[in-house]
């Protein structure tokens, strides 16, 4: 059947949907069929990638007593998911002000083992960023893979806010990922840069929603910029190539 890719992480502006937009770039130029999803109620990102062909789910309903996320729309994402081509890797990115009532409902109403014995695989993509966010993003992850049964892991590790790393000790090297590492498939270790213009690059390329083969064609980048972003584009696939998806 299909690959349903969840990103998931209870800590907002961590880069989860950066990581959402980059992995639905590289499955599709790798010619493997995506179909993604961004069920953020408040700030859908992904879904402003219009190259990316995103469906916006919508989990707010207003009611009498104001706005409120509506489990039952939860099961219409699942049903998506289930109607999707065999073959196909489906992404949901879903921002941190659902995060709670998607993992309750998740584990509640056993949605992971019902896609599973369907056929799909279900990838958890979740997010541990350095800086102060760090030991939330840590725990989160920690979290997640204790309540989330019979699901593959990858852990992205973004240092974009400063260096994955506690009291000298590097991600790898940490207790909390010792306690889980036989849960976790695969690290992805996004790079960090030293120099002030790729980053820039970077952040106008998001800002604009364009993804990097839009950037790298458009005269709205200077040749450098482009260069830049390509050299970024190819080091960030690179190491996306271990995984096994």
């Amino acid at each position: 059947m299909s690959t349903v890719h969840f990103v998931l992480q209870g800590k907002g502006g961590v880069g989860k949907s950066y990581a959402a937009v980059l992995f639905a770039q590289y499955l599709r130029e790798r010619g493997l069929p995506v179909s993604c999803f961004d069920g953020d109620p408040l700030n859908q990102t992904l879904g402003g990638f219009a190259a990316l062909n995103v469906k916006k789910v919508e989990f707010l309903e207003t009611t009498e007593k104001g706005r409120r996320i509506n489990p039952r729309r939860f099961d219409d994402l699942v049903e998506e998911i289930a109607n999707q081509p065999a073959g196909s890797h489906i992404i949901v990115d879903t921002g941190s002000s659902a995060f709670v009532a998607l993992v309750h409902y998740l584990v509640a109403h056993e949605a992971l083992t019902v896609l599973s014995k369907m056929g799909h695989e279900v990838m958890v993509h979740t997010i541990v960023t350095g800086g102060q966010a760090l030991l939330d993003t840590l725990h989160g992850a920690a979290q997640l893979i204790k309540q989330l049964e019979g699901v593959r892991f990858i852990v992205w590790l973004n240092p974009f806010w400063g260096p994955i790393a506690e009291d000298g000790k590097t991600f790898e090297q940490m207790k909390t990922y010792q306690d889980i590492k036989k849960r976790i498939d695969s690290v992805i270790a996004l790079p960090a840069y030293s120099d002030e213009l790729l980053p820039q690059d970077i952040g106008a390329m998001l800002k604009k929603r364009l993804t990097f083969k839009e950037a790298m064609e458009s005269p709205d980048f200077t040749l450098m910029s482009r260069h830049r972003l390509g050299v970024a584009q190819r080091d960030i696939y690179a190491r996306l190539d271990g995984l096994a998806v």
